[in-house]
């Protein structure tokens, strides 16, 4: 019997080859029943995504309608201007990774990257700290600023590897309240002594830190997944401390997404089973 495909949705970035959420948005599918549901994956840089979105329903070998898009680098801000609607915290992050194709044709933006770092960080018992730190000033940095406003007593502390991105935080910390200690990374290994580190740099930027870790350190939420472990995770594992990865927000920001795209709203718990399943 041939499978006919009524919706479909797909993954678009670059580099894209590596990316789990096929995967994962493939295993919600099947736990949720939706066979008539189809997951892709495109190669697409922030030139081309303008002339991309304008030609989905000309994409050769695709069937059905759009239901969503997830964003990843480095789309996550090129995409608002293209967008009819942005949701509050997307807006005041400046990145959308999630887009939802309205029945109109309306194209909305999202951003499951906050609630997805918040949840990864309760499931491991993170409910509040002390204090907290973020390495980097990106898409992702902005989230993770989001996702702490409600964890973090008091300011939470930026280590900049360009400090003119500090302003992209404009919004961010009028929208959350939030008080930020910019510092300069040369100083990025004094982060270790916070209860809470958020590393949101690009692979391999943070790898001079793994060899000047205190002897003892806190919790590490290190956002890559690919490759894993990265060197400070590795070393922070050592030295006995708490270590999340970018697997652990890769699922829980993709269930959202999953209940965003088909309206199966509350199915988190199952979703989250059978992701994690098809890791």
């Amino acid at each position: 019997m041939t499978r006919v495909t009524t919706h479909r949705a797909a993954v678009l970035g670059s580099p894209i080859a590596h990316s789990l959420s096929p995967v994962l948005h493939r295993a919600a599918y099947a736990r949720l029943g939706l066979s008539d549901w189809s997951y892709g994956r495109y190669e697409v840089d922030e030139a081309g995504l303008p002339g991309f979105l304008e030609g989905l329903d000309g994409l050769e070998g695709s069937e059905g309608a759009w239901a969503g898009l997830s964003l990843t680098m480095p789309l996550k801000r090129a995409v608002i201007p293209l967008l009819d609607e942005v949701d509050p915290t997307a807006l005041a992050v400046n990145a959308v990774n999630t887009l939802i194709f309205r029945p109109d044709g309306a194209r909305r933006g999202a951003n499951t990257d906050v609630p997805g770092l918040a949840a990864a960080l309760r499931e491991r018992g993170v409910t509040s700290v002390g204090g907290a730190a973020v390495l980097g000033a990106g898409a992702t940095a902005g989230s993770a600023l989001a996702a702490l406003s409600e964890l973090v007593k008091g300011p939470i502390t930026v280590y900049l590897r360009n400090p003119a991105r500090l302003a992209e935080f404009d919004a961010l910390v009028t929208h959350f309240d939030l008080e930020l200690d910019p510092r300069p990374w040369s100083d990025a290994r004094g982060a270790a002594e916070f209860e809470l580190v958020v590393n949101t740099t690009p692979a391999g930027a943070a790898d001079e830190l793994a060899e000047r870790l205190p002897s003892s350190v806190g919790t590490l939420f290190d956002v890559l997944y690919h490759p894993w472990p990265t060197p400070l995770a590795a070393a922070w594992s050592e030295r006995g401390g708490a270590v999340l990865g970018g697997r652990d927000l890769l699922v829980h920001q993709a269930v959202r997404q999953v209940e965003l795209m088909t309206g199966f709203e509350g199915r988190s718990p199952e979703i989250l089973d059978a992701m994690r399943s098809a890791l």
